[in-house]
């Protein structure tokens, strides 16, 4: 199945646009603001919380990085007018962070104060691990100047990063927990599956241990059930599950059925297809699954 999902990413690039948008319009909420609150209400009314990301990385300069923090604001403020229960997740690098730290850094506060304002929260996503100090330094500087209503990602495939959350301890952080889609080099990254998975369970463990609320992010069935052994006896507001949208939706059912709570990542943006191509080229597992179960569906149809 691995060299079968190797070869589907192989060939994204050559499918036509349309497709990839047919593809993707399970996995992605559309292009606008309106479609992600659409699919959050969705979401909402089968009992499952949102998160909403702006797609777009890589900002190009500084007015760009302070368009997608001005987009954030609208995020937050449809958010609270449409009353829907969703906080919102950005990247780093969207705000700015190759152009300039300190440019980051101003359009994280201006999201976390606003944010605050409205009895919202923020998520600061973990991305390639060329930005893996700065990020976690902006959180414990964040921190530092009293802002709570922050959280950060940590991700169990990286070799640092039991280090990391001892390092985080004293701060009792909001993490959400995953494998990590990055491809990095082996002095780094953790590249056996079981030894990945092993370490997620670490991780978690370490964490809960040190009183973290954790978002718990995986669509790993295994992982899932020794999540659940480990939650067990804990309050509702003490963890949460995490996954995409549109992937693995029965386990989603399931996690939800069991009275757990599950939060959905929804993204939207004009930047759709560059999200899908680099989304699915990073991890060829979630492309093998995306075109297995599109496939299935067709044949369903017909």
């Amino acid at each position: 199945m691995a060299l079968l999902d190797r070869a589907i990413v192989r060939l994204l690039p050559a499918v036509p646009r349309p497709v990839v948008r047919r593809l993707s319009s399970r996995y992605i909420a559309g292009a606008e603001l309106a479609d992600a609150v659409r699919v959050v209400k969705q979401q909402n009314a089968a009992g499952k919380l949102g998160t909403i990301d702006v797609l777009g990385e890589e900002t190009r300069d500084a007015a760009e990085a302070r368009a997608i923090a001005d987009e954030y604001e609208d995020v937050l403020e449809t958010i609270e007018r449409e009353r829907i229960d969703a906080n919102i997740s950005l990247k780093p690098t969207a705000l700015g962070l190759r152009i300039g730290r300190e440019l980051c850094r101003e359009n994280l506060e201006r999201a976390i104060r606003n944010a605050a304002a409205r009895g919202n929260f923020v998520r600061i996503e973990m991305e390639d691990a060329t930005t893996t100090d700065d990020t976690l330094d902006l959180y414990r500087e964040l921190r530092a100047a009293g802002d709570e209503n922050i959280g950060v990602v940590l991700q169990a495939s990286l070799r640092r990063t039991m280090d990391d959350v001892r390092a985080l301890a004293d701060l009792r952080p909001n993490v959400r927990l995953c494998k990590g889609i990055y491809i990095e080099s082996p002095e780094i990254q953790i590249k056996d599956y079981d030894a990945v998975r092993a370490n997620f369970v670490a991780l978690l463990d370490a964490l809960l241990e040190a009183g973290s609320y954790v978002g718990i992010a995986t669509h790993d069935a295994w992982l899932v059930e020794q999540a659940r052994t480990r939650v067990a006896g804990l309050g509702r507001d003490a963890y949460e599950f995490q996954m995409l949208l549109g992937v693995r939706p029965e386990l989603g059912e399931r996690i939800v059925t069991d009275s757990h709570r599950l939060r959905i990542y929804v993204p939207y943006g004009r930047q759709w297809y560059e999200y899908s191509l680099r989304r699915l080229q990073e991890n060829p597992k979630i492309a093998g699954y995306v075109a297995t179960d599109t496939l299935a569906r067709l044949l369903r149809r017909n």
